[in-house]
């Protein structure tokens, strides 16, 4: 027999290496999953999308690159971080986030800022996703942060669980060009009525965000209950904060506690807007300083419902030094450019007395190195045009704010409180502008709402929840949402590619993101809702 070489045993061999390879990687890698990204169900609706019907898919091998060098490094690492966190718990994969100066390799998902694309301004994104890398660019930090919001609702809703899920964790491909109609966006939550803590605050701000909303606003003190803390004047909180409506035991922020909550909605890109209610709804502070009554006696503490009997005495020095006090403490504590100083409903107080106050008022905010916000009513006193509307009853009160070159914010009861009952069968909330069911929430447009006021006048949009009946986080979730979500599409999304048809659809496929994100919503019968794709799947507790 003649023996081969070993080179020629090598070469015959060579095929069946080749065919073995060929086997192991087709058993571990699988093909991209066919997808198309223009049926997938965001909210709110993108400007642009392009689809290209493959899949980008996340695995326990994927990370997170952000570009550096770049403005705020560790800004940009704490925004990959935030996104992290957000895909470990269900996914279960370790992703390391990490900065490069060079687009990374395949199988990553990349944060790069600035795009210098002037089209996005300061909170629009492009998310470029292809089979091999999901890259996110944006002007600035804000709106990579906007971006990761569609990130996530892309991705299949257990993503939002607290326990391991099985997957898998695909993407479409394609493009979205992305950026607000609105620059402010926002929500208020009454702390007032009923005193809601921290963590209850924190879950709120979570929520908007997810939603692409950048404003919350804290409305701080009310006749029922004062809540936070002034050091200046300590007795508002401990006193003025001690109960609530209905009796029970309230509660306020220490100033720790409200630069807590500042921060943490400064991480989401967020601002706080404190109100101080004045120079109505003061019954808390009248009973809690009497000096500041025109008879120097304090009134009892009051946990009814009614409005429009208090008012603090306009024409006395130390009333003044009393706002200027709140003022410049809330001032030193918010970042933001807003102090929101209420003014609606002073039945009691006479107009001239009002319009002396909000004048003088106005006067301290900007000497704080702030912006005065209001409810219409202010636009009867001479409102310089830094300061802002926040229209949500009076025409004429809009439209006055306009011919004094003031913004507005739009707050229209009849469409965005969301204290409203949705119908004569809810069982929480109120029905004294309207009942409010989820298609009329959505079905309105802020730039034609109030004749006389443009789109060029409205700052933006805002969800007002005042909680004379809501006492705990479950109640806020279900008069909050699914109407908040079409309030976030309102502000961000052209008002020519709304459409509640084509709207409740998308909004009908949320409810599998509410189930896994533990939100207690409304589960409208306007809405075509869909059951997640497992039903066996455990709700977060």
């Amino acid at each position: 027999m003649i023996s081969e070489k070993p080179g020629n045993v090598l070469l015959n061999l060579l095929p069946v290496f080749i065919f073995l390879m060929m086997s192991v990687l087709s058993c571990t890698t699988e093909p991209p999953t066919p997808k198309d990204l223009s049926k997938e169900n965001l909210i709110p609706k993108p400007v642009s999308l392009t689809a290209t019907g493959s899949s980008f898919r996340l695995t326990d091998k994927t990370g997170i690159y952000v570009q550096s060098p770049a403005a705020g490094p560790n800004e940009l690492t704490r925004i990959g971080q935030y996104l992290a966190d957000k895909l470990k718990p269900a996914t279960g994969f370790e992703m390391l986030v990490q900065a490069t100066g060079q687009a990374p390799p395949s199988g990553h998902i990349y944060l790069a800022v600035p795009s210098n694309d002037p089209e996005l301004g300061e909170e629009g994104y492009e998310l470029n996703i292809t089979e091999e890398q999901v890259k996110l660019s944006a002007n600035t930090p804000a709106g990579l942060f906007r971006g990761l919001q569609t990130i996530r609702q892309l991705l299949p809703a257990a993503i939002e669980r607290e326990e391991l899920q099985p997957g898998p964790w695909e993407i479409a491909t394609g493009i979205i060009r992305d950026y607000p109609a609105y620059a402010y966006r926002g929500s208020m939550l009454d702390v007032s009525r009923h005193f809601f803590g921290v963590e209850d605050v924190k879950r709120y701000i979570d929520l908007i965000a997810f939603y692409k909303m950048n404003a919350m606003h804290l409305g701080l003190s009310n006749d029922q209950g004062w809540r936070i803390e002034i050091k200046s004047w300590p007795n508002l909180a401990t006193h003025g904060g001690s109960t609530e409506v209905g009796g029970g035991k309230g509660g306020y922020y220490s100033q720790e506690e409200y630069a807590d909550i500042v921060q943490y909605a400064q991480d989401r890109y967020i601002t706080i807007i404190p109100e101080i209610d004045m120079p109505g709804h003061t019954n808390a502070a009248l009973a809690s300083y009497p000096e500041l009554n025109c008879d120097g006696q304090a009134p009892e503490l009051y946990t009814g419902i009614k409005v429009g009997f208090s008012t603090l005495c306009t024409r006395k020095d130390i009333t003044y030094q009393f706002v200027d006090d709140v003022i410049r403490e809330l001032a030193a504590l918010t970042p933001g450019p807003y102090i929101h100083i209420g003014g609606d409903e002073t039945h009691v107080t006479a107009t001239e007395d009002y319009i002396y106050f909000i004048n003088k008022v106005q006067d301290i905010v900007n000497a704080h190195g702030k912006q005065m916000a209001g409810w219409d009513e202010i636009t009867i006193a001479s409102l310089k045009p830094t300061s802002v509307a926040q229209f949500w009853s009076s025409a004429d009160h809009a439209k006055a704010a306009v011919e004094q070159g003031a913004k507005i914010i739009m707050s229209p009861a009849t469409k965005t409180y969301l204290d409203m009952q949705y119908d004569s069968t809810t069982a929480l909330g109120l029905h004294w502008a309207a009942y409010v069911e989820v298609d009329s929430a959505y079905i309105w447009d802020p730039a034609t709402f109030v004749d006389g006021v443009s789109k060029e006048d409205i700052l933006g949009i805002e969800s007002p929840l005042w909680s004379e009946t809501i006492t705990n986080m479950d109640e806020i979730e279900y008069m909050v949402f699914p109407r908040l979500a079409g309030h976030a599409e309102i502000g961000w999304t052209p008002a020519a590619d709304r459409n509640w048809e084509e709207y409740k659809v998308r909004l009908g496929h949320h409810k599998a993101r509410f189930e896994a994100m533990g939100v207690d919503f409304y589960p409208s019968g306007l809405v075509p809702w869909v059951e997640a794709v497992s039903d066996d799947m455990p709700l977060k507790d």
